[in-house]
């Protein structure tokens, strides 16, 4: 009779289920699987970065919304100057007019940071576009 070697007798005595090796369709059901959690990841970071995108475009609509305010004093003091400006100290003409340029700068200024506040809002979820690149090249060569 053979005796067993100490390798050989450790393999006889495992559960069968141990050297059970994946099949091909276990193998695929668990990519397919990490597939669909990555692609869950992938669309929650893009509902983040979408969220914080219309944040940031909300707070520059409140810019231009100030702006278009600022506008509208400078039409109530336009006429309100004109009726109860500096006429005392000056022609009520020219009393109007610098309350109304006054009003004009404010208006300026607020719309230019508005617009400055709009050009940092990107449509386009960065982070989101950058790791489904890394997933494709991953994807394409997931040994490296």
């Amino acid at each position: 009779m053979a005796t067993m070697s100490p390798l050989s007798r450790a393999k006889a005595a495992e559960p069968q289920a141990q050297r059970h090796d994946p099949s091909m369709g276990e193998l695929l059901s668990r990519v397919t699987s990490d597939l669909q959690v990555l692609f869950r990841q992938e669309v929650e970071l893009a509902k983040a970065e979408i969220k914080e995108e219309g944040t940031k475009a909300g707070k520059a609509a409140g810019m231009y919304g100030a702006a278009g305010f600022a506008g509208y004093m400078v039409l109530l003091f336009l006429s309100l100057a004109a009726v109860y400006g500096l006429g005392n100290v000056m022609d009520g003409g020219w009393a109007a007019l610098i309350v109304a340029v006054l009003w004009g700068i404010a208006a300026a200024v607020l719309y230019q940071k508005g617009r400055a506040r709009m050009r940092t809002v990107s449509p386009k979820p960065e982070r989101t576009v950058e790791t489904l690149k890394e997933d494709a090249e991953w994807a394409r060569h997931p040994t490296k």
